[in-house]
């Protein structure tokens, strides 16, 4: 990246100190796993890890949940954040959860 780049042009091009970073999961609930359940591990998964950290989701499913986390504000998420994310979904019913490594949200 070009060293002399205005602090508003970094900003509107989301680099160096303006970049966010994130990540994509997916996990899969056990065929045992009711309609009534999977509503309130979503929500115990928002509110303890998701809201906790200061994170946003975006994604949705049924039985197969796909989604990116991002940081509510602008910054970057942590690998910290993908070890509570991967962690949370492998103590529940789930199978085949997946948590990506960090990237650019922007540009990658």
């Amino acid at each position: 990246m070009a060293s002399n780049r205005s602090r508003r042009l970094r900003k509107k091009l989301r680099v160096d100190e303006f970049q966010e970073l994130g990540f994509d999961v997916h996990w899969t609930f056990e065929d045992s796993v009711s309609e009534e359940q999977i509503d309130q591990l979503v929500d115990k998964f928002i509110d303890e890890v998701i809201e906790a950290r200061k994170l946003g989701f975006h994604g949705g499913g049924h039985k197969s949940w796909e989604g990116i986390v991002a940081t509510q504000k602008l910054g970057k998420c942590s690998d910290d954040d993908r070890n509570a994310v991967l962690a949370f979904w492998q103590a529940q019913p789930a199978s085949n959860v997946e948590v990506t490594e960090l990237y650019d949200l922007w540009w990658d």
